[in-house]
């Protein structure tokens, strides 16, 4: 009888070693669940969200929002005016 290497016992582990537990998040050939993908765009999106109210809550963010709107109103007065050249 031949003996075959890939079918000889395998050694068993340590004493106390606990095997990993795998990740929940992934697959098991490594790529990120939908649910897992999902909830990482929901969380940057909600920081992104918080981060612009708490940049136009202080007084930087309200300058740049007045200045925002100067400069809007100067585009439109500048468009109208063009358009008025044109005779439109």
């Amino acid at each position: 009888m031949v003996s075959n290497p890939s079918q000889a016992p395998a050694t068993p582990p340590p004493p106390g070693y606990t095997p990993p537990i795998p990740d929940p998040n992934y697959t098991n050939s490594g790529v990120p669940t939908f649910d897992f993908v999902r909830d990482k765009i929901e969380n940057r999106i909600s920081t992104a969200i918080g981060s612009e109210e708490l940049a136009h809550a202080g007084p930087e963010g309200q300058q740049v929002d007045e200045m925002m709107r100067k400069r809007d109103e100067a585009a439109r007065k500048k468009l109208e005016e063009i358009r008025k050249s044109m005779g439109k």
